[in-house]
């Protein structure tokens, strides 16, 4: 379990006594209830993670809501939307093994992040992750509920394919960013597991910039 989740449920805890104590017993459930919520909203279960070379992870749970192709830095990329809604796990896991290239954080509106302008418009952090001679761009995307982006890395670091790098609470998105010759393993509308379920998998190394 996320710590943050001890806290939220601790506080809960606090207000049920105090209210009641102060008021109708029976209202203290409200916050009891909340407490459990909590402690379930911020879950952290072990995941599987594939080791064949190549391969990229969803750095999300949630549903894929989008696969299109940009232009990023002057070349086609893949983007892969996925779509965390209160129901899923919102830790987030890097989607592939290697080096923190680039670590941008940038303020933002708080829209519904279904919304495709939600990827430029809303307050988002943006993750570069090389290694195995390709590079994945990533963001962290608060949505209507968010109002708060975790990144638990620093530029320099390395980190392993499906480990815990942060997290969005509450509602939120995750979009990933592919060479475009990458072949993508998953399905408009599919369900994914961070940090186990295969997006793509590279069949040739590819770099890009450092930028999204």
């Amino acid at each position: 379990m996320v710590r943050d989740g001890i806290y939220y449920a601790l506080g809960m805890i606090v207000a049920a006594v105090v209210i009641g104590v102060l008021t109708i017993v029976w209202l203290a459930a409200l916050p009891l209830l909340l407490a459990v919520f909590f402690l379930w909203f911020f879950r952290d279960p072990e995941r599987i993670v594939p080791q064949t070379v190549g391969l990229v992870v969803s750095p999300a749970d949630g549903k894929v809501t989008a696969i299109d192709t940009i232009t990023l830095h002057g070349a086609p990329q893949t983007r892969i939307s996925i779509f965390l809604n209160v129901f899923n796990v919102h830790v987030n896991r890097s989607p592939i093994a290697g080096t923190v290239k680039d670590v941008r954080y940038q303020r933002g509106k708080f829209g519904n992040a279904m919304d495709s302008c939600s990827s430029d418009d809303n307050e988002q952090n943006i993750v570069t992750v090389e290694g195995e001679g390709h590079t994945v761009v990533f963001k962290q995307i608060a949505g209507l509920l968010a109002r708060r982006i975790v990144f638990n890395k620093k530029t320099g670091d390395t980190v392993a394919r499906g480990e815990r790098i942060g997290l969005i609470k509450f509602g939120s998105r995750v979009d990933v960013y592919l060479h475009a010759d990458a072949s993508v393993k998953v399905n408009l509308g599919e369900h994914v597991a961070g940090g186990s379920s295969v997006l793509a998998e590279f069949v040739a190394p590819h770099l890009i910039g450092t930028k999204a």
